[in-house]
């Protein structure tokens, strides 16, 4: 079978479907399973994918995610009579779900169903044990000039919420809305988790919110953005990081004690 993947997280995927071997194509953000992801051809960025390219290529089936993804490539994808797989999950059980659609759709459904059993056990410890916990409030920052975070209808908040951890901007209608500083120091979270990714957050950063939110210091925590926002086979791992990282939120509240940064 021939496979295209426009998502970073659903080319991990393939290949921990033991379909590897069957990619064509790639984005050049696609950059794991390091080392083994590079023998495959790139095919653009997810946001300005090479078309013409991915269909010279003949693929059976190109992989996308709605967010991710622009829907004028998945429909000139489909004109041309390449089938596609698009995806959205917003939440680790729906991540589960989207693990078995794609391994039906690429023939791998045995090792799908062991992918999204291991989600869906997961998931299941963490919540329960969520229940009999005191609730964290946190803000999630993934940008830079301007300031963003993530409201309530995100993969990301989901994941944190089976952890025991409430959104303090879940209410935002905008997926990503832009904060300013004194904004996050009034909504004084128990724990400011500053993401790795899209945009790099350094300690330098943490320095200098801080310093604008009059914050300590010892309330943000860089976290790990790939396992906290990759939904797929690295969920697994991101359901039991989400949990690690409100479960030291919680343990630190007596901000006295040895900085979690």
């Amino acid at each position: 079978m021939r496979i295209v993947s426009l998502c970073p997280s659903l080319t991990e995927l393939v290949f921990d479907l033991g379909l590897g071997a069957d990619l064509v194509g790639r984005t050049k953000f696609c950059v794991h399973p390091a080392g083994r992801v590079d023998a495959v051809e790139k095919v653009g960025g997810t946001k300005n994918p090479k078309i013409e390219r991915i269909i010279a290529l003949a693929p059976d089936l190109v992989l996308l995610n709605e967010e991710e993804n622009r829907r004028e490539d998945a429909e000139a994808l489909e004109a041309a009579g390449v089938r596609c797989h698009v995806s959205f999950p917003r939440t680790a059980l729906d991540t589960a779900g989207m693990v078995r659609s794609i391994a039906d759709a690429v023939h791998a459904s045995a090792e799908g169903e062991r992918i999204a059993r291991d989600i869906e056990t997961r998931h299941a410890r963490v919540t329960r044990a969520a229940a009999a916990r005191e609730p964290v409030s946190f803000a999630y920052l993934i940008w830079r000039e301007p300031w963003m975070t993530i409201n309530g209808d995100t993969f990301v908040s989901a994941l944190l919420g089976d952890a025991g951890a409430r959104n303090a901007f879940a209410h935002r209608p905008d997926r990503y809305p832009t904060i300013m500083p004194q904004e996050l120091g009034a909504a004084n979270p128990d724990v400011v988790l500053l993401s790795t990714e899209p945009f790099p957050f350094k300690s330098s950063h943490v320095d200098e919110l801080a310093s604008a939110t009059g914050m300590a210091r010892e309330r943000f925590r860089i976290v790990d953005g790939e396992l906290l926002s990759w939904h797929g086979s690295r969920t697994p791992a991101g359901i039991d990081y989400a949990e690690q990282v409100i479960e030291e939120a919680r343990q630190k509240r007596n901000w006295g004690q040895t900085p979690i940064t």
